[in-house]
């Protein structure tokens, strides 16, 4: 077999990374040199790789910069409505490899990296992930920040900086244990602070009823700072921002009130304040209703509202004065997108600016604000929905406690007039709930205070419509939309799988890339031998280089001729790892039973974080891990199997990964998985899924077709059938002979043989307590993996299926999405203008305008 071309070489191919050009490598030599220089005769004689990779951020963010005050500029210019992106969580990954897609350098970088004697891919993995997120939702964020600079929206991404991300997973005698993750501990090359743009957040104090109106006085001052990263679309000059809030304490924080001489303490203490960008909650599809969160949550809404507000008002370019001062237009000028509901503080603090300080009439306060929000529900998991404690918003934002209050009372008038003396409809539309403890659901807070709600896939969308909020879908049906998730086509098919966006390219030319529909064009070489050689040839070499990564990392051998089949995300009881985990011991039960049978070889690997209270899902990674020891050790088995549990999974690991894999794994119970984001990314990089009718599978079955997929197990109806009927573990157990084994197995201690009972919450939960049905699908689930298997030996009839999957993923680029958005909410229009380059004059009305970043 020949020698894998290294990405380098690939991408040297490659004109849809850029021209190489004598010129552009010379010129990015030169900056790189200088940068270098700077650094030494700064801090030492002798350079790192780490000096190398800062010398080369570096002088790739020069190519962005004029880029960036020109868009910035023509904003403030022509004045485009702007799209607001409010996200408690931006999964960013790695910037430098995508800077230099996006701004076409990547060949002449690759080359200018050569010639000094230094290799790109190590430069590259220096790199920290910013991980802000943590999971879908903020992937989503960041995918959707790439397509709206590709299309030209005038759009900004508002979140916090937060100084430790999603938590560094080691495994450790098979658990997990988490290490802080301090990213910015070398620094961040990719980021501006901009302290003129500093603003003050109030927390606690009391509400005063004055002549002038209402006041929030004795309130705790914070002070968010703004870090502003760039956000490059795909080769159009356009450069967006991303604007982080960090949380500062003012100077006069704990000594201007009662100095009580203790100078020292109160300096100290000014840590209380900073605390509140200190670290993501590392919670995936779970509400944890702490204080610090709510702190978060109204900190970056109160700190980007007032930003908003500014940028409004400023008339254009180079002013700083007040020009508008009447609010009438705001919807047209503004439109304000919540990423689940961890910002719909947003919402009451709108109006609280509006009534509170502008001193707007409520009615058109209120009719403003709905016009200008937008909510986005992204689970249907009861554990999820965000319900706060009236009692602490009463203590942390007593003001929005009032608001709200009177949002609900006005709501719930207008229910009661369309609805008289239904009581109990009411009590289930009410925004604050009683009962126990009252609790507000921020949720219905949203759906009352915004003109469009959007699920993440039709079955998801359909499920928010007719079960989730069907009394507020039945008020106001145009109100409910579907907006199916997409992935970024440039991290996910440029970026990490050059191989294969290279050979499509030779098919069908480069502008895929920016209209990923045009994939539907691969159809028609599913019969071409030649084309059917090749993707099988890129999907190899992608499996041995990754293979080469895992005997270095894990010193476990693997077969790159084995299947590999994979199960990414994050670790947690709906998701059914423990379905995938029983698939792996029948598996082995199979070939001890009859080691000479035909096996088709397997490599599973299972990665992913659980949340660290999260105790079933810590105890899944330990059963995973506990199953891999024995089968990998299991000399009967041999190289016929072979599990990993894939360490530390996130955005970079997920790079390396997807381009490798043979089979996805996206196997969540019908209805529980509002869209999932995993599942387009293999799709789009030649692997075939295994999946249930759940989430975004019934659209790429659709689009693919069904027989193209492996789809298994109980549909949504089913799963409802079930509740009906009551779901009794037992019986699949007693019924299934192979289930029985695995369950029992697990019981009684062969995979665990010194802590024999070490198990038992998992088995005790999956015969008790699976609000998942795990059982109900494993026999499906079985026998659907045969028939993967069975194809797999068929090497190009499972090639001829990946060919038809890659033609099928058009629709799952958050391309289409953005531009679905813009049209039905935010009523914008992309623009497919490209800005000049900062080389190139602008005309004579443009030249007039004064230098600098815009913000």
């Amino acid at each position: 077999m020949s020698r894998p071309l290294s990405d380098q070489e690939r991408r040297k191919q490659i004109s849809i990374r850029g021209i190489v050009g004598a010129e552009n490598v010379a010129e990015l030599k030169r900056g790189f040199n200088r940068h270098l220089h700077f650094t030494l005769v700064k801090d030492r004689n002798v350079a790192t790789p780490r000096d190398y990779y800062f010398a080369l951020a570096h002088t790739v963010r020069d190519h962005l910069v004029g880029r960036w005050i020109r868009t910035q500029q023509y904003y403030y210019e022509k004045d485009p409505k702007r799209i607001y992106y409010l996200s408690l969580e931006f999964y960013m990954g790695r910037t430098l490899q995508n800077t230099m897609i996006n701004l076409g350098l990547q060949n002449a970088c690759d080359e200018a990296i050569y010639q000094l004697g230094l290799d790109m891919e190590e430069l590259e993995e220096i790199e920290e992930d910013a991980g802000l997120g943590n999971g879908g939702l903020g992937r989503l964020a960041a995918c959707f920040l790439d397509s709206m600079a590709t299309l030209g929206l005038a759009a900004y991404g508002y979140g916090i900086r937060y100084e430790y991300g999603i938590f560094n997973q080691k495994i450790r005698d098979g658990w997990q244990v988490e290490e802080a993750d301090d990213w910015l501990r070398h620094g961040n090359p990719w980021e501006k602070a901009r302290p003129e743009y500093m603003l003050p957040v109030h927390f606690y104090g009391r509400v005063e009823h004055a002549a002038t109106g209402i006041k929030w006085v004795d309130t705790q001052v914070v002070l968010a700072l703004p870090y502003d990263t760039p956000v490059p679309g795909y080769m159009n000059n356009t450069v967006n921002t991303m604007r982080l809030w960090s949380a500062r304490a003012p100077n006069d924080f704990n000594l201007r009130d009662f100095n009580v001489g203790d100078y020292i303490q109160a300096v100290l203490d000014r840590n209380l304040a900073e605390n509140i960008s200190r670290v993501l909650y590392p919670n995936d599809n779970f509400f944890e209703g702490k204080e610090l969160r709510l702190k978060q949550e109204y900190f970056v809404v109160a700190a980007t509202l007032q930003d908003i507000i500014r940028r409004f008002k400023a008339s254009k370019f180079g002013s700083t004065e007040s020009v508008r001062t009447v609010f009438d237009s705001f919807p047209d000028q503004v439109a304000i997108q919540l990423n689940d509901t961890h910002p719909a503080m947003a919402i009451p603090e709108l109006m609280r600016i509006f009534v509170d300080i502008e001193k707007l009439p409520w009615n058109k306060a209120w009719d403003i604000t709905k016009r200008t929000f937008a909510y986005t529900n992204h689970t249907v998991l009861p554990e999820a929905l965000e319900r706060w404690p009236v009692d602490l918003v009463e203590k942390l934002l007593p003001r929005h406690l009032q608001i709200i209050y009177e949002i609900n009372q006005r709501h719930l008038d207008h229910i009661a007039f369309l609805f008289p003396n239904d009581v109990d409809r009411l009590r289930r539309m009410s925004l604050i709930e009683e009962g126990g403890t009252k609790r507000i659901n921020m949720a219905h807070l949203c759906i009352v205070g915004s003109h469009a709600v959007n699920g993440v896939a039709k079955i998801h969308s359909e499920i928010v419509k007719t079960q989730v909020f069907e009394d507020f879908a039945a008020v106001e049906p145009e109100k409910f939309q579907n907006k199916t998730n997409g992935i970024t086509p440039r991290r996910w098919l440029l970026l990490c799988n050059p191989g294969l966006a290279e050979l499509i390219a030779e098919k069908i030319g480069e502008d895929y890339v920016r209209d990923l529909s045009q994939l539907t064009k691969l159809h028609k070489f599913v019969d071409d031998d030649l084309f059917i050689r090749e993707v099988a040839k890129v999907k190899q070499e992608n499996k041995v280089k990754f293979a080469q990564y895992l005997e270095k990392e894990y010193k476990v051998k693997i077969n790159p001729s084995s299947m590999f089949d994979v199960h990414v995300k994050r670790i947690h009881e709906y998701k059914r790892q423990l379905m995938n985990c029983l698939h792996i011991v029948t598996m082995y039960n199979r070939i001890r039973r009859d080691p000479a049978k035909l096996f088709v070889p397997r490599t599973v690997i299972i990665g992913g974080k659980a949340a660290p209270g999260y105790h079933m899902a810590k105890m899944i990674i330990k059963l995973i891990n506990a199953v891999a020891h024995v089968v990998n050790n299991d000399p009967v088995v041999g190289s016929k199997l072979k599990v990993i549990f894939l360490e530390n999974y996130r955005v970079s690991l997920a790079e390396k990964v997807i381009p490798a894999t043979d089979l996805s794994e996206q196997i969540s119970t019908a209805g529980t998985e509002a869209s999932g984001t995993g599942n387009m990314k293999f799709m789009l990089n030649g692997a075939l899924t295994i999946g249930t009718m759940d989430g975004a599978n019934v659209e790429m079955a659709e689009e693919a077709g069904e027989e193209n997929l492996f789809i298994f197990g109980m549909r949504v109806e089913d799963v409802t059938e079930l509740d009906k009927e009551g779901y009794h573990a037992q019986e699949y157990y007693n019924r299934l002979p192979e289930l029985k084994q695995a369950i029992d197995q697990i019981r009684s201690g062969f995979f665990s043989p010194k802590e024999p009972d070490l198990f038992k919450d998992v088995v005790n939960m999956l015969f008790h307590h699976d609000r998942f049905k795990v059982f109900a699908d494993y026999e499906a689930y079985v026998k659907c993996q045969e028939k993967v298997s069975e194809l797999y030996l068929n090497s190009k009839a499972w090639t001829k299926m990946v060919i038809r999957n890659i033609a099928a993923a058009g629709k799952f680029s958050s391309d289409r999405t953005i531009k679905e958005y813009a049209r039905d909410i935010w009523h914008v229009e992309p623009s497919d203008l490209k800005i000049p380059p900062p080389n190139e004059p602008r005309d004579a009305g443009e030249e007039k305008t004064p230098n600098g970043t815009a913000a």
